[in-house]
């Protein structure tokens, strides 16, 4: 899995503040066994953000691209409408079980608007901005990942899964 990181936040982009996010989830999905490629921060623009969204999915060179921050319900939290721009073909499952995994621990979870999108055969995932909640999103969906990416790139829906931990599933395992 080839995987590019946007961190989208004003004060980092200015330099004020640490991209501790970004760096949590780019540790993250090595520890998946994901190959993180970029890593790359944003001001909270919408212009910016659909532009680069669309240049690394048209690229071809990654399968995943991950946001981390802007989902919130803040002034200048546009990365939803950024995503929506650059590929408006939704994947609402994604967003309903991130907020559902993050619910028990921290019901302010259902203030956030992470999703997911795809555009060509790249998914294109909204995660929170804090580094706690960034991680914990991802996990919740990580598994589901690399089967999205095959279906974008035309396999069945009827191929199962792989696991993370235990390699490809078999039926009647």
């Amino acid at each position: 899995m080839r995987v590019a990181i946007l961190t989208i936040s004003d004060s980092v982009a200015g330099g004020s503040r640490e991209d501790r996010s970004g760096a949590a989830v780019a540790d993250h999905c090595r520890g998946l066994g994901w190959q993180v490629l970029s890593r790359d921060v944003l001001p909270d623009e919408e212009e910016q953000i659909a532009a680069r969204l669309g240049e690394l999915a048209d690229s071809g060179a990654v399968d995943l691209i991950v946001t981390v921050g802007g989902t919130g319900l803040g002034p200048r939290d546009v990365t939803p409408e950024a995503t929506a721009r650059a590929a408006p073909r939704f994947v609402p499952g994604f967003g309903e079980r991130m907020r559902a995994a993050g619910s028990g621990a921290n019901p302010r979870s259902i203030l956030s608007r992470s999703q997911a999108a795809c555009r060509r055969a790249t998914l294109i995932l909204n995660l929170p901005g804090s580094p706690r909640g960034a991680v914990e999103s991802l996990e919740a969906v990580a598994e589901v990942v690399p089967h999205a990416i095959e279906i974008l790139r035309g396999a069945g829906h009827d191929n199962p899964p792989e696991s993370r931990h235990s390699g490809p599933a078999r039926r009647g395992d």
